[in-house]
Parts: C-alpha cells; structure tokens; sequence
C-alpha cells in the first residue's frame, strides 16, 4: 500500500530585494532540494520570498511549480499596502499558474478585508504572519469563518511563548483556524497544540531553505502521533485546505490547454 504523500507546506523560493536577512535576500532552493528529498519530502508549498515586487516574484514562483508540478505547489503571495486595490488581479494571474493559496507577512502590513473577500471568493485559504498579534487573527478568523486561515509558527517565529500559548486558545475554539509546525521550537506547547485543538488543526512545515526540513520534519516524528493522524499533519491537512483550489486551477489550465490546441495553426 502506498504511503500518503508528505507535504512542506511552508517554503520561500525566489530572489528578494531587501537585503535585511536571508527572508528578504536569497531564497535559493539548491541545497533544499537535497535535504527535503533525504527527509522524505514528495512536495513543497512554494512561496516568494519577502520582496518589494510580488507580481514578479510569484511569477518565478510559478515557473518552478509549472516546470514540476509533481514537486511543487505555490501560494500567492501579496503585500496588504503596495498591493492595495489590487489583490484580486495579483490572486487570479497566480492562479492562472495554479496557486493555491494567499500568503500575506507582517512585515508588509496587516491582512486586510480586501485581502479576506479575494480569498473567501476564491476558496483560498491564507497564510498569514501576524508576529504574535493574536487580537488580529482574533478578529480576522471571527470575520470571516469561511475562510481557512494558516497561522504559521504557531503565531511568531520570534518565540513568543505567551502569544503562542494564546494562540492554541484561539486554534481550538474556532473551527477555521489552523497552524504550521515550521520554526516552532518551544516543543510543549506544539505538543499541546496537537493534543488540545487535534492533528487536523496542524500543518508540516519547514519554513524552508532557511531552515533544514530534516530538522522540522524530526518534530513531527518526536510527536509520536498514530500513523492517521500523522499523515494529516504530514500532507492530509494541506490537501484538504487547498483541494477546491487545486480542482479549479486544474480545470482553467486544462481550459487554457484546450483552446490553445483549437486556435493553433
């Protein structure tokens, strides 16, 4: 029988223009490559890295997805103010590639409603970095409940212990929300994650190439979960999120396929 596919659901790819950090300057994936392959990683969510153009880089992106399609899904990746008033646009040219998804970082900007009604519209669930302000996502999550809502690192790569801890509050009471594993290292309380909101409420993720994926991943073995509960946490969950999106993205490239065998000489 074979084994349910395992899914990084959280991976820059790309060149940035920052300058500040490797987030924001060099997202190569060559050694990544290697490292998720020896840690068993059959697909990677691809996602720009910070920039001051997302058109462009979720272009680059889209060229690495569509090239193998079988190694990697993208999300699209938008900036709350410099994109203002044209989300929809930046979403549906991604989507024209085949993302899956809505990735927004504090770094740019709070999420927007703007932001919330091209995903809820779309049926794309949104990545989104809050740096520890769970009074946000609070009220994010609350506004719009059909939308799925991917609070990575438990809430803040910076290791913010209290707001993670009041993010697992928020993960088990409202059905929309969800988290990923990547750069989480305070492991009891991803423990308690897992064990107070449920396996279906949590994602791998590496947060790769700018952490090892072996290393990550290795979290989620240490988490001793049952082999299905496990295989959500490892890709299920993913596929779920972004399964009406995958569907319809499907659909518009074979659509697109279709009518440029028609008009061709």
């Amino acid at each position: 029988m074979r084994r349910p596919p395992v899914i990084d659901s959280h991976c820059h790819a790309g060149l940035g223009d920052g300058f500040t950090g490797p987030w924001d300057t060099d997202a190569s994936l060559d050694n990544y490559r290697v490292r998720a392959r020896e840690a068993g990683i059959d697909v990677t969510v691809l996602l720009a890295p910070l920039t001051s153009d997302y058109r462009c880089a979720n272009r680059a992106v889209g060229a690495m997805v569509t090239a193998e399609p079988r190694c990697y899904l993208g999300f699209a990746f938008v900036n709350p103010v410099t994109d203002r008033g044209r989300i929809a646009v930046l979403v549906d040219e991604a989507r024209a590639w085949g993302a899956c998804g809505i990735k927004v970082h504090w770094r740019d900007g709070r999420i927007t409603r703007e932001i919330a009604e091209v995903a809820r519209r779309r049926n794309l669930p949104i990545l989104y970095d809050p740096a520890g302000d769970t009074a946000t996502v609070e009220m994010a999550a609350t506004a719009y409940p059909d939308v799925a809502w991917i609070i990575p690192h438990l809430s803040s790569f910076s290791d913010d212990w209290k707001a993670q801890i009041a993010f697992v509050d928020q993960l088990v009471r409202l059905p929309n929300l969800f988290t990923d594993t990547a750069g989480v290292r305070y492991f009891d309380v991803l423990v308690d994650a897992v064990r107070r909101a449920g396996p279906g409420k949590v994602l791998f993720g590496s947060d790769g190439p700018f952490l090892h994926p072996a290393v990550e991943i290795s979290k989620i073995h240490a988490l001793h979960l049952e082999p299905a509960d496990a295989a959500q946490v490892l890709g299920g969950n993913l596929l779920r999120l972004t399964r009406t999106a995958r569907r319809s993205a499907r659909t518009s490239t074979d659509r697109a396929a279709t009518q440029n065998r028609r008009y061709s000489p």
